[in-house]
């Protein structure tokens, strides 16, 4: 029998519990948070919990090698390169943009922390892309602007009939008060 020092069975568990929180996540996004204090990083945390989303910051070793044993059909070429330096994971759980918003929220008043890359739906998006996805509107407001973009022609068409009815009623209403 092997004996397992203590820093591997933690390293171990650390693998395992990023794999869970890999599975189980609607959307990963990987961030720089350099420069962030204590405070500003537990204020994060706090906030991001609000839209159950979960920050964890991990060494990146650890990271690919959860990264490597998921499902994800994601290559480790396109994420390796930007496992450098200081690395926070984001795990979106439920909505995959209402985290993302909190994180340029952040970042558009602190300027930090930098993204590096994410995966969403198995795609791998760069920091870019990210940030283009968090400035979208809600789901809602998409929604309804839409709705009102369907509605419109019909709008248009209906004041367009409706006209021709008002101007033949207001035709026959100025000759009926002509004869009297």
């Amino acid at each position: 029998m092997t004996k397992i020092s203590t820093n591997r069975e933690k390293k171990e568990q650390i693998v395992a519990k990023l794999s869970e929180k890999i599975a189980k996540a609607k959307s990963i996004v990987f961030t720089n948070y350099q420069g962030l204090t204590h405070k500003q990083l537990e204020e994060l945390k706090k906030v991001l919990k609000d839209v159950n989303a979960e920050l964890v910051v991990t060494k990146n070793t650890l990271i690919k090698i959860a990264l490597n044993s998921s499902e994800l059909r994601v290559k480790s070429s396109e994420y390796t390169p930007f496992l450098q330096n200081p690395t926070a994971a984001l795990f979106a759980y439920d909505d995959v943009i209402a985290p993302l918003k909190q994180i340029a929220k952040t970042l558009k008043l602190l300027g930090l922390p930098t993204i590096k890359f994410g995966i969403i739906d198995n795609q791998a998006l760069t920091g870019d892309q990210l940030i283009k996805l968090a400035m979208l509107p809600s789901r809602e407001v998409l929604l309804a602007q839409v709705v009102s973009g369907l509605k419109s022609p019909i709008f248009g068409l209906h004041r367009a009939l409706n006209w021709n009815l008002n101007k033949l009623v207001l035709t026959l209403k100025a000759i009926e008060t002509k004869k009297n």
